[in-house]
């Protein structure tokens, strides 16, 4: 007589954010994701292109709730984030936003995030992954309180040229005084708000945090108010874009967090995903700090680079086989090997055709011999079935960095 087998163990539902009764109707594409354990849009319309649009000539507004949120506060707090946080936590000045990786003892990077100082004693911390129970058991001994937050606080990202005229309708504080990377408590309309001058898309933006109560009513306001700006609602595909235009990298990736890679040779350092300039050494002591202040020393093996793939040398490929260039209209997460001569030079993680620069680009890990701008490399690419190497080059990231960013 046959047994049954050992029963699968079922994934727990899918949860939707606090905006989702906004979000569900305007989806007509259907095209939903995964992300944390919630359900996001991809696009709202068939193709994710007017939203992509949306971020550079108007305004975007994503839904970005699923991030994990955590308030550290207490006495030691600023203690507590030193100890575990590559940045200088105790140098920062309330109303300030961090970003900043953070590490295992050996100095790899388990996770990236913000860290918004709110008060002396108060702060958010923002992460892709889940965190909380590394962070309690970093805060033995200290007078420290974390709280996951991540469920009772909602979050938007307004992004673009147009967000700050649009918010400004909602509130009677300055935004033109919110600074780059700077964080602010404001009313807008009747519910109180904060107000981050943060995003993901390296344009102009606002990240608004607010109680999940409230989410409705503020996702109405902010759509009433744009109405006339253009705002768009904008799902994953735009953002994933317009981030690699940023040259933002992305977890599970453009790199392995530390605590999911199978072998060593998955994980990154700060100085290898180009964040040494987050890594303070000057500091007493924090998590991975003498593995990083030895590579500090001797140098990291392996660099963190934007890609630009040379359009004669696509186009020559294409014309090879009778057929015009074939390019991804969506940003693309693979791992594609990168050659210098004969040799592989490393491996592109994501990248894509950029509709406003024109460009074929990626993000690329480079040995580091290899890394310095201007240096002349092949990227893989397929053509009409056939994998062919497409001249490319390395330049600095990010790709646009346009001046009303930080204005």
């Amino acid at each position: 007589m046959l047994q049954p087998g050992p029963q699968a163990h079922p994934q727990p539902p899918l949860k939707t954010t606090p905006f989702h009764a906004r979000t569900a109707p305007l989806c007509a594409s259907h095209a939903w994701r995964r992300w944390a354990g919630y359900v996001v849009a991809s696009s709202y319309e068939l193709s994710h292109e007017r939203e992509y649009h949306a971020i550079r000539s108007s305004a975007a507004l994503f839904d970005v709730s699923p991030l994990y949120k955590y308030v550290v506060r207490g006495k030691d707090a600023t203690r507590f984030l030193d100890r575990v946080m590559t940045r200088n936590i105790a140098r920062s000045m309330a109303g300030q936003v961090l970003y900043t990786p953070w590490c295992d003892a050996c100095g790899k990077v388990l996770d990236d995030g913000t860290i918004a100082r709110l008060d002396e004693q108060t702060f958010r911390v923002t992460s892709a992954d889940p965190n909380l129970r590394w962070l309690q058991d970093n805060a033995t001994g200290l007078e420290v309180t974390i709280e996951d937050v991540s469920e009772s606080t909602a979050a938007l990202a307004l992004q673009g040229p147009a967000s700050r005229q649009i918010l400004q309708q909602l509130t009677d504080t300055n935004l033109a005084e919110l600074k780059y990377f700077r964080i602010t408590a404001a009313r807008l309309r009747e519910f109180w708000v904060t107000i981050s001058r943060t995003g993901y898309t390296g344009d102009l933006g606002y990240e608004i945090w607010m109680n999940a109560a409230h989410a409705l009513a503020v996702w109405d306001a902010l759509i009433e108010a744009g109405a006339p700006c253009g705002i768009t609602p904008a799902g994953m595909l735009a953002l994933d874009l317009a981030r690699i235009e940023a040259g933002l990298m992305l977890i599970d990736v453009d790199y392995v967090p530390a605590r999911k890679a199978l072998i060593e040779s998955q994980k990154s350092s700060p100085f290898e995903l180009d964040l040494g300039w987050t890594v303070s050494l000057a500091k007493e002591h924090f998590v991975g700090k003498s593995a990083l202040a030895e590579e500090a020393r001797r140098g990291p093996q392996w660099q963190f680079v934007g890609l630009e793939i040379e359009w004669d040398a696509l186009e020559r490929l294409y014309a090879e086989v009778g057929l015009a260039p074939r390019l991804p209209t969506a940003a693309w997460r693979a791992s594609v090997p990168v050659y210098a001569g004969g040799d592989q030079a490393g491996y592109a993680t994501s990248g894509g055709w950029s509709p406003l620069l024109k460009k074929y680009i990626a993000l690329a890990h480079l040995r580091a011999r290899f890394a310095a701008p201007g240096t002349r490399v092949k990227m893989e690419v397929t053509v009409e079935h056939r994998r062919k190497r497409a001249a490319a080059r390395v330049v600095k990231k990010p790709f646009f960095d346009p001046e009303r960013k930080r204005e």
